[in-house]
């Protein structure tokens, strides 16, 4: 029977997954659910660790962890092991793929200011070297390069070898701690033979190597990853952000949920081709995270109004079939999502994502600090909304376009 114009709408609307629900988890704050989310971004990766780091020292601790790509990787190494080796583990893994050298520049210009130009040459001489090189401990270059291998064959797919990660993550990552789940974990990935997007989650998946580096397998630079028989490219082909995977959970838990973004969705049109480049990259892999919190709060709203009705209805009518499926979608809990985006310099271009010299990642540690600090300055970040179903949304990282400063507050 063919579907009514209402009912095939309907269906459309249903998410593509729905995660299990979350179990309620001491915190220091006034929620019961923290959630850290990590978007990917390669090098800029450095700046979620910083991030983390803010976070620990102001004693903001996730219960639940998720990430795509080096965000998958990071939240891997903070799930993975004890809280007092966390910032340890993650700086040890970003001084082994980051090279303590400008390509042999790095004495040359130290102590020297300099300016953007300088500074993204610098950059390009470190990105070419990645390119040419590999990075330790993460990939290195196929020699024979794909095209000069028969199809079908190992390294036929892909620009560069991974397996060098594999024996990171083992060493730098506690997996049977991330299955005993002392934090929930979750990871995104792409299936290649049906397109569709997964969760491996370790409320539902026992966690290991594979699943990490499955999400952060991007097409040509690395090949898929096998698990159970299945092929698996890195989840920022079709989200780059974990942010629908944590609001589909509808757990009934007030959650405070901080969005980290190593890509900004907004930024200034492109004056010649170098900057066309870098902008395609920010579109493509931005999380839309203001998409995805408006529709939530609209959600959220339908939810309240719906059960301001529920509480008013005969008792025969609030027993009825559809009645109780709305019943069941409505989330009673609150939630604060707080933005941290990270602001590329100006002479960062387009080999951001790949860049991955010593004072770079520095630099990028720190301004995770950096925003961190800035946003829990605002005691409002960890103060539950009033009322059921309430959402507050924070940005204090991203500038004010009147004004260029970053000054932007709660998002009505």
């Amino acid at each position: 029977m063919r579907q009514s114009p209402a009912a095939s709408a309907a269906e459309n609307l249903q998410p593509r997954f729905t995660a299990p629900p979350e179990a309620a988890r001491p915190t220091s704050t006034a929620f019961e659910c923290v959630a850290l989310l990590f978007q990917g971004g390669g090098a800029l990766g450095a700046y979620q660790a910083g991030v983390y780091e803010g976070l620990l020292a102001a004693d903001v601790e996730p219960t639940w962890i998720a990430g795509i790509s080096i965000g998958a990787i990071n939240s891997a190494i903070v799930a993975g092991n004890r809280r007092e080796d966390r910032i340890a583990k993650l700086r040890e893994f970003w001084e082994l793929v980051s090279e303590d050298e400008d390509g042999g520049w790095a004495s040359f210009w130290q102590g020297l200011s300099l300016g953007d130009g300088a500074r993204g040459w610098l950059n390009q001489v470190a990105a070419t070297r990645v390119m040419a090189r590999g990075v330790e401990g993460f990939f290195t270059p196929r020699l024979p390069p794909p095209m000069l291998r028969p199809p079908g064959t190992s390294g036929a797919t892909s620009w560069y070898d991974a397996s060098a990660l594999r024996p990171t993550l083992e060493r730098l990552v506690d997996f049977d701690r991330i299955n005993a789940r002392t934090m929930r974990f979750s990871v995104g990935a792409v299936n290649v033979r049906t397109g569709n997007f997964i969760y491996f989650d370790n409320a539902t998946h026992r966690i290991g190597p594979e699943h990490v580096m499955a999400s952060g397998a991007l097409p040509p630079a690395f090949e898929a990853v096998e698990i159970d028989g299945e092929f698996y490219w890195d989840g920022g082909l079709v989200s780059n952000t974990p942010l629908d995977w944590v609001l589909s959970s509808h757990s009934g838990l007030d959650t405070l949920i901080f969005q980290v973004d190593l890509w900004s969705a907004r930024g200034d049109a492109p004056s010649d081709l170098a900057s066309v480049a870098v902008r395609m990259k920010e579109i493509q892999f931005s999380s839309r995270t203001r998409l995805a919190t408006d529709d939530f709060r609209r959600q959220q709203t339908l939810r309240s109004a719906f059960n301001d009705l529920l509480a008013k209805m005969p008792p025969d009518l609030a027993a009825t079939p559809q009645a109780r499926l709305l019943a069941a979608a409505s989330d009673p809990a609150v939630y604060n999502i707080v933005q941290l985006i990270y602001r590329s310099p100006t002479y960062e271009g387009h080999s951001k994502d790949y860049e991955f010299s010593r004072r770079t990642m520095e630099e990028h540690w720190r301004a995770g600090l950096r925003d961190v600090a800035k946003t829990l300055a605002h005691p409002e970040v960890l103060t539950p909304p009033k009322g059921a179903q309430a959402v507050k949304i924070y940005d204090f990282t991203t500038p004010s376009p009147a004004t260029s400063q970053p000054s932007q507050r709660e998002k009505d």
